[in-house]
């Protein structure tokens, strides 16, 4: 048979290519688009323009994978907070794992009232899975968190989880990617539902959430996310490493190993989401804070911070010295979190999020790093008044200069390869005190 002459070809051009091309263009009525998200489950829905300038630094990702995408479509399912309040893990776990699932049901619901209608739409997962092969750097190109909030649904709070004006932070995101424009696009909120409580970083088991507002990534991912991601690639080297059972039990629990096994048979697990549970952030959860504040944290406040658990951390951290001072009747259980860089851009990436704050005090030096061989930079790193700042290409005198091989260097972090022999072997060169290789390395441990 001809092309030509085939049922589906004749079909379409007897519909015509000029009213095909105009279906094609025509412009999505903002409020019909909404009511299809809401009726499928939603509780609140905005959208945005794939070309709004407060998401320019997330437009390549999204467009890497659907180069057609026009318009956002983002919304909220809520959680229930009594579940989240809960000191029982596994009470918590069955509300993230539950929403999670019916984000992910409520998005492909959508995208087939879309498809019968015409549209082309896609929908992204709520939460997992991910991108791996980009492991350890940035495995989401669709990021909820910055669309929610061009789209109106909230601001960011102290605690980095995104407050809805009347839902508070008891929500996950999720994100539908539309083949065509909007007749109405929506705007970010005016205000912040963050009431600056400060609850979040009084009941952090592991002090990721600073009063003044700082936010400590790997120490949260380390603990909150141990039975996944890097969490999990530690527990199977823990396995691997291990002489004997006797070995392995003594860097692992029973209980820490049924829980790996509940994170792969059931559904993925978090060790802390009291951030979350204390916020009084929004419309429908501020009551109890403002009526009886004694009570709030008699609550929801003080059983979480007397919970007796293990505290996932990584040994000289920021939150190895918190737990000790302020929950000293929890569990310390030192770790790795897997955070190992495949490349030389991909340490300096990740110098920001494994900084350890409270480990720099004091200091105030300048880095230079060359990397030489399979992967060629150059990179300053300053560590100033308990901050770090990568700059690319070498800044102003440094105190320290340190020339790799980048894949001796990697290997090093990775702890495949000592210092001593990537010395002798001229691999890696230091010009300046060894006490500043020594205090930049206290300030990244691992």
């Amino acid at each position: 048979m001809k092309l030509e002459d085939h049922p589906t070809v004749k079909k379409y051009r007897e519909k015509g290519a000029e009213t095909a091309a105009s279906d094609a263009v025509d412009m999505l009525a903002a409020e019909w688009l909404k009511q299809q998200v809401l009726e499928a489950g939603a509780d609140d829905v905005g959208l945005v323009d794939i070309n709004c300038p407060d998401l320019s630094a997330y437009q390549a990702d999204i467009l890497e994978l659907f180069p057609w995408a026009k318009t956002l479509v983002s919304f909220v399912t809520r959680l229930n907070p009594e579940n989240i309040r809960c000191i029982s893990q596994a009470v918590r776990d069955l509300e993230f794992i539950s929403t999670q699932k019916a984000a992910d049901g409520i998005a492909r619901k959508v995208t087939q009232v879309l498809a019968r209608n015409g549209v082309g739409a896609a929908n992204y997962a709520c939460g997992f899975p991910m991108d791996l092969d980009k492991w350890p750097g940035k495995m989401w190109p669709v990021s909820h968190k910055p669309i929610a909030v061009a789209a109106g649904l909230g601001q960011l709070g102290n605690n980095r989880n995104l407050l809805h004006p009347r839902f508070g932070n008891f929500v996950l995101l999720n994100t539908i990617l539309v083949d065509r424009g909007a007749t109405v696009y929506d705007s970010p909120l005016d205000y912040n539902p963050c009431i600056e409580c400060k609850l979040c970083a009084a009941v952090c088991p592991v002090g990721a959430v600073g009063n003044d507002g700082n936010f400590q990534f790997s120490n949260c991912f380390t603990h909150n996310y141990r039975d996944r991601l890097g969490g999990f690639a530690d527990w199977v080297e823990n396995i691997v490493t291990s002489k004997t059972v006797r070995d392995y039990r003594k860097k692992v629990t029973d209980p820490e190993t049924v829980s790996m096994w509940q994170s792969l048979s059931y559904g993925i697990c978090n060790k802390s989401s009291y951030c979350l549970a204390v916020c009084p952030a929004g419309d429908d959860r501020i009551g109890h804070y403002l009526t009886d504040r004694q009570d709030y944290m008699k609550q929801i406040v003080k059983p979480l911070q007397k919970n007796t658990e293990n505290v996932f951390v990584i040994p000289g951290s920021d939150a190895e010295a918190h737990v000790a001072k302020q929950y000293p009747h929890k569990t310390l259980k030192h770790v790795g979190n897997g955070l190992r860089p495949k490349s030389a851009q991909n340490f300096l990436d990740s110098l920001s999020v494994i900084f350890q704050r409270g480990r720099s005090e004091g200091m105030d030096v300048t880095y230079h790093f060359t990397f030489t061989g399979e992967e060629k930079r150059e990179a300053t790193v300053v560590i100033r008044n308990k901050t770090v700042e990568v700059k690319e290409g070498h800044v102003n005198t440094a105190d320290l200069h340190v020339t790799a091989d980048t894949r001796t260097w990697l290997d090093f972090l990775a702890k495949e390869k000592s210092l001593p022999v990537a010395l002798v072997s001229r691999k890696l060169r230091i010009k300046g005190s060894p006490k500043l290789m020594m205090a930049f390395a206290k300030c990244f441990p691992s």
